[in-house]
C-alpha cells in the first residue's frame, strides 16, 4: 500500500540518485519473497514487519524524511533479526548480495543495456520527446488535443523507414549472405517486421523463403517443464536443433528437403511432410524466437546469416519518472493477442510469463551483441489502446496473487503495469491503426495473414 497522505516517508532515492515515491507495499513484497523462498506463506506478517520498518525509518532519519534504498534494506535487515524472522532476514541478505552482483555486472557493460546500444536507446528517447510523447502525461495530452492520429502516423513511419534500411543493409550484403534470421523476444513484432522486409527485398527481385522453425518442436511429451508442471514452449530445447541443423546445410547446398510438421492440437509432430527446396533468387528466413541462439544455426558460417534483432525499446515514463520496461510492453500485446489467437485469459499469459522472460534472459538477450541491426518496434500510441483493453484485468491479479508465494512474479509484474497506466487517458477505438501497422498483429484486424 502506497504511504497515505501525511505519512512521514513519502519519497525515496533510488541508487541512480532519483527521487521516487515511496511505496511501502515493495517492502512487504520483498520480505514476503524472502519468507516464501524458506518456506513462509504468511503476507500479513510480511505487512507488519514493513509497518514496523516504516516506524523505524521515521524515528531515526526524522519526520518527512527522504531515506536511501540502502537506508531501506539496512533496516529491513535489522527488523526481520531483531523480530525474530533469523531465517527470512539470511534469505534477505543473500537477495541483496546477489542484486549487488547483479549490479557490478551491468557496470562493465555500461555502454549497453540489456546489451542494445546505449546510443540507439538515446535516439529512441530523442525521437520521443521531439514528438512529445515520452511521457504518460504527454502522451495524454495528445489525445486530448486531437493530435492522436498525427502521432500514430509518424510512429508508424519511423518504424517503416526503420525496417525498411535494415533490409538495404541486407541487399548490400547479397551475395554473400545465404540465411536471413529475424529475431526478438515474445511479442516483438517478429513476424509484422518481417512481412514489411521482405516487401522491401521484393521490390529488389530477392524473396526470403520461411523454414517453419515450429515444425521442429519434439513430441510435447519430450518438451520439459516449468515448476507448474507445464508444457515450456519458450526453451530452444523444446526444439530438434540438430535436424534443424541438417536441413539448413542440406537447403544451402541446393538439396531438397522434406521438413517435419507440428500439430498444436495433439502435441505430436511427424517428419518429412513439407517439401522445401531454395530457388536461385531465393534467401532462406529463420523468423524464430530463438534465431540468434547460436545452436540453432551453428552449422551456417557467420559470415552468410544476417542478424535482424527487433525489441520494444520504449522510452516512455511516468510523472515520476518511472520508464515502462519493455518487456511489459510485450506481456500486454501478447495478454490481448492470446485471448482471441489461444483461446487464452489474459491472466493465464500473466502468470505464464515469468518462464517466458526466464527463456528470454537465458537463451535470447546474450546473443544480442551478435546482430547485424536492431529495429525498435515499440509504439507510444499504443499504450493508450492497451490500457483499454487490459486495465481491468491488473487490479484483479493483484488481489488474486498477492497472498500466493508461488505467483509473486505475476502479482509484482500486475501492480507494475498498473501503476505505470493509471495516469494514462484511454484511447477506446483502435480506427486510427492502419491495417498494415505492426500493432495489429496483436489486436487484430490486420491486412496481413498471420
Amino acid at each position: 500500500m502506497t504511504s497515505p497522505p501525511g505519512a512521514p516517508i513519502q519519497k525515496i532515492v533510488k541508487r541512480n540518485g532519483n527521487e521516487v515515491p515511496y511505496d511501502r507495499d515493495r517492502i512487504t513484497t520483498a520480505i514476503f519473497n524472502a519468507a516464501a523462498s524458506v518456506g513462509g506463506s504468511d503476507r500479513e506478517t510480511a505487512d507488519q514487519l514493513a509497518n514496523r520498518v516504516e516506524d523505524i525509518l521515521a524515528a531515526t532519519y526524522g519526520a518527512a524524511s527522504v531515506p536511501t534504498v540502502e537506508d531501506i534494506q539496512d533496516i529491513v535487515e535489522e527488523t526481520l533479526i531483531k523480530e525474530g524472522h533469523a531465517r527470512t532476514a539470511r534469505a534477505y541478505i543473500r537477495y541483496r548480495a546477489k542484486r549487488s552482483e547483479a549490479r557490478q555486472a551491468r557496470k562493465l557493460q555500461d555502454q549497453f543495456f540489456d546489451h542494445i546500444p546505449y546510443k540507439k536507446i538515446y535516439e529512441v528517447l530523442r525521437w520521443n520527446l521531439d514528438h512529445n510523447c515520452d511521457s504518460i502525461d504527454h502522451i495524454s495530452q495528445v489525445i486530448e488535443d486531437g493530435h492522436y492520429p498525427d502521432l500514430v502516423q509518424a510512429v508508424e513511419k519511423r518504424y517503416h523507414d526503420e525496417v525498411s534500411l535494415g533490409a538495404e543493409q541486407m541487399l548490400e550484403r547479397i551475395p554473400g549472405i545465404r540465411i536471413v534470421i529475424i529475431a526478438g523476444p515474445s511479442s516483438s513484432g517478429k513476424t509484422t517486421t518481417t512481412i514489411k522486409a521482405s516487401e522491401r527485398l521484393a521490390e529488389a527481385g530477392v524473396s526470403l523463403k520461411a523454414i517453419n522453425v515450429d515444425h521442429y518442436f519434439f513430441d510435447l511429451e519430450m518438451h520439459p517443464k516449468d515448476e507448474f508442471g507445464d508444457y515450456d514452449y519458450e526453451t530452444p530445447q523444446a526444439l530438434d536443433l540438430e535436424l534443424i541443423n541438417q536441413h539448413l546445410s542440406e537447403l544451402l547446398e541446393g538439396k531438397t528437403i522434406k521438413t517435419p510438421h507440428y500439430d498444436f492440437k495433439t502435441g505430436k509432430r511427424t517428419l518429412d511432410v513439407h517439401e522445401m527446396k531454395l530457388e536461385k533468387n531465393e534467401i532462406l528466413l529463420i523468423d524464430s524466437l530463438h534465431g540468434l541462439y547460436d545452436a540453432m544455426t551453428h552449422s551456417i558460417p557467420a559470415d552468410q546469416k544476417f542478424r535482424l534483432y527487433i525489441e520494444t525499446l520504449g522510452q516512455v515514463r511516468t510523472r515520476h519518472g518511472v520508464f515502462m520496461r519493455w518487456a511489459d510492453n510485450r506481456l500486454m500485446r501478447r495478454m490481448i493477442r492470446d485471448s482471441w489467437h489461444r483461446n487464452l485469459q489474459p491472466l493465464q499469459t500473466l502468470t505464464h510469463w515469468h518462464y517466458v522472460r526466464r527463456s528470454e534472459l537465458r537463451n535470447i538477450i546474450p546473443f544480442i551483441s551478435t546482430v547485424d541491426y536492431v529495429v525498435n518496434s515499440a509504439m507510444p500510441h499504443e499504450l493508450p489502446i492497451l490500457k483499454n483493453k487490459l486495465f481491468k484485468f491488473f487490479p484483479e491479479a493483484m488481489e488474486k496473487y498477492q497472498d500466493d508465494p508461488k505467483r509473486q512474479d505475476a502479482y509484482i509484474r500486475a501492480k507494475r503495469v498498473h501503476d505505470f497506466l493509471i495516469d494514462l487517458k484511454e484511447m477506446p477505438t483502435d480506427e486510427a491503426i492502419p491495417e498494415k501497422s505492426l500493432l495489429r498483429e496483436f489486436i487484430g484486424g490486420s491486412k496481413y495473414k498471420y
